[in-house]
């Protein structure tokens, strides 16, 4: 799709800051004329604004109604044109994006102790004030923006270095773990693989990491369940129950569901990219990121919510924890930060995992950590799939295993998040 410089006067081709240009098709007629913009979610990730935010903006400089974008189609009253809607867009950037000082687009929004909203600069720092008299500014103020960007990191830097602490704190405990291990009593007896790479991925056996050793105690090491219950664990059958899942995934959506129907996202399209994924070799990494969104996009999928439910299956195997990250731009291209997709991404993620690599539960809180860390799902999204089981995805009794086994990762994103927001308040105080 051809992209266009976020600042239309700057004419230099090589400018950093893109953005697509803005597509919109006319709808209905008479008196229920619309306007829809099909990449608006696109353009509102290239400004670092909700999208929310730029449909407001322009309902209310055309004073026009707008949906909220319930299923992903961002919709005006009224026929507008595409150079109409671009016009205006030039205006939200002026006013909502760009630094007052250096006009660099890479700012953020934040809003201070005095109801102020600030547009926070990393490229020359300053800090510089929205006009309070535009129509948006009050809308923003009653919804706020997420934390984003740099606070985002500096949260999760936080939290790093809280659970290293922990960590040193229960160093002394850890070592006398260890040389029971050398003299052979008490040496993990299960999980020690799936502990063993998140403590090498993670770079310190903190206290988060305990909590996962604690949590896998219920599988053995031959994937077998205190109860009995023995999964096949050989490469045929793992390749089977992905392969059934995969088939199941797609025809659940064939049936479909009320919340779920979305307008041009036939089955068979879905059945069409599955059967195009298998063809293109044995291992998901064969399978290039460029080449998927082609496909997605030749397909109409691109935009849909419920291509997040299948994409897990199709991309991931046994080695997820290793295959997230290098999908962690496409994903991020996908989903877009909207609930829907998230929570479709969740569910992808935890049928994957349920039910084709059941052996993988004990893993659970490394997998949530790195979609976590690469930023692909946000931690809220996180925190409300493991509120409680569902049967959404899977079965009930499956999913409480799935989020059970979650639970050490949760726990600690909760905490550390409730530990920052005290902090937060205290810092306010002062």
């Amino acid at each position: 799709m051809a992209t266009i410089n976020i600042r239309r006067d700057v004419a230099d081709p090589f400018y950093r800051y893109k953005m697509e240009k803005l597509q919109s098709k006319i709808e209905g007629k008479g008196n229920g004329i619309k306007s829809v913009i099909v990449n608006l979610p696109s353009i509102a990730t290239s400004l670092a604004r909700p999208p929310i935010y730029v449909v407001k903006y322009f309902g209310f400089e055309l004073g026009a109604q707008t949906n909220t974008g319930d299923n992903d189609r961002w919709i005006i009253n009224g026929a507008h044109e595409a150079s109409k809607l671009q016009d205006l867009l030039d205006g939200f950037i002026t006013r909502f994006v760009l630094c007052k000082e250096c006009h660099n687009p890479e700012t953020d929004l934040t809003i201070s102790k005095d109801q102020n909203i600030i547009r926070n600069c990393k490229a020359c720092g300053q800090r510089t004030m929205v006009d309070a008299r535009l129509k948006l500014s009050s809308y923003i103020l009653k919804n706020p923006p997420k934390k984003e960007g740099k606070e985002k990191r500096d949260k999760k830097e936080k939290k790093k270095s809280r659970a290293a602490g922990n960590g040193e704190e229960g160093k002394e405990a850890s070592n006398s773990e260890e040389e029971g291990n050398k003299n052979g009593n008490g040496g993990l007896v299960t999980g020690s693989n799936n502990l063993d790479q998140y403590k090498a991925e993670a770079g310190s056996d903190d206290e988060f990491s305990r909590h996962i050793r604690e949590a896998a105690k219920d599988i053995t090491a031959d994937g077998t369940a205190d109860g009995g219950f023995t999964i096949d664990t050989s490469e045929k059958a793992m390749k089977e129950r992905q392969r059934n899942e995969l088939t199941s995934a797609v025809e659940k959506l064939t049936m479909g569901d009320d919340e779920d129907d979305e307008e041009g996202a036939g089955s068979s399209s879905f059945d069409t990219f599955a059967t195009w994924f298998e063809a293109q070799g044995d291992k998901p990494s064969d399978v290039d990121d460029i080449e998927i969104w082609k496909k997605l996009s030749e397909l109409g999928l691109d935009q849909k919510h419920k291509t997040l439910q299948v994409l897990p299956q199709c991309m991931f195997d046994e080695n997820i924890v290793k295959q997230i990250a290098p999908r962690a731009g496409l994903l991020k291209k996908l989903i877009n930060k909207t609930d829907r997709h998230e929570k479709a991404f969740l569910g992808g993620i935890e049928r994957l995992v349920g039910k084709s690599f059941p052996a993988l539960i004990p893993s659970m809180p490394t997998i949530l950590h790195q979609i976590y860390e690469n930023e692909i799902v946000s931690e809220e999204a996180i925190l409300k799939w493991g509120e409680k089981p569902s049967k959404r995805y899977v079965d009930t009794a499956t999913s409480k295993k799935v989020k059970g086994a979650s639970a050490s990762f949760l726990t600690w994103l909760k905490e550390a998040d409730d530990e920052e927001d005290s902090e937060e308040e205290e810092e306010d105080d002062e």
